[in-house]
């Protein structure tokens, strides 16, 4: 049943045309999904090589309307610090005995880790498990660092990472799909302008090759990648 309605979703869909950004996301809030609220999601295609470190783009962006989920974060403090996270709303805090229960028990029961530089040592014996989930506190991203509150808060609000793979694509939520288009969109060119803030020096002609915005059931829309604003 859910590959026939697949089908009839692709069917509304110009397959070669690329569509603006308002355009695909009307269109895809108007087909059936799926009966939860899915996820929107874009897909950036960049022209950079990730295997080379001066073109690598990775960073966080704040969306300007969320995520429209919550996200659970584990953080690994102690003392003032770990009591800070519990006031920002932490919902898992821990040091020696938080990475105990991820390494021995397997609980994963939360989607971003955030570290104090002094419990490094303790969460990198974590990293082939968290590593592979993309859940290893790191600097870049903001999740090792003093400021565990506000750390917690911002994720809480809508701050997402951001990591080209090694086929140089950006992965990012947009939100949700019951969001109104205005909010998407404005998520939307949040992302856009940072990672043309975030282009590498090294890279020369056309920065945005493509672009795609999908939900979490339905099918893909080309986005005209030139379009900077709606």
């Amino acid at each position: 049943m859910a590959g026939k309605r697949l089908l009839e979703q692709r069917a509304r869909i110009e397959r070669e045309r690329l569509y603006s950004p308002r355009e695909a996301l009307e269109l895809l809030k108007e087909l059936d999904g799926a009966r939860f609220d899915e996820t929107v999601e874009a897909h950036v295609h960049l022209n950079v090589d990730p295997r080379r470190a001066d073109q690598m783009v990775r960073g966080t962006l704040m969306l300007p309307n969320g995520t429209g989920k919550t996200r659970r974060v584990a953080v690994f403090a102690v003392g003032e610090k770990a009591r800070e996270a519990e006031e920002a709303g932490a919902d898992v805090i821990g040091s020696e005995e938080l990475a105990a229960r991820i390494q021995n028990e397997g609980f994963m029961d939360f989607d971003v880790a955030v570290a104090t530089p002094d419990q490094m040592s303790i969460v990198g014996r974590l990293g082939p498990i968290l590593g592979p989930r993309g859940l290893m506190p790191n600097p870049k991203s903001g999740t090792v660092t003093m400021d565990v509150g506000r750390a917690v808060e911002e994720i809480k609000r809508g701050k997402v990472e951001y990591r080209v793979d090694r086929y140089g694509i950006i992965h990012t939520v947009l939100g949700k799909k019951s969001f109104d288009v205005d909010d998407l969109l404005e998520n939307y060119f949040a992302l856009r302008e940072e990672l043309v803030r975030a282009r590498p020096a090294a890279v020369k002609g056309r920065y945005i090759k493509s672009v795609t915005f999908t939900t979490t059931m339905g099918p893909s829309v080309k986005v005209d990648p030139s379009v900077e604003r709606e």
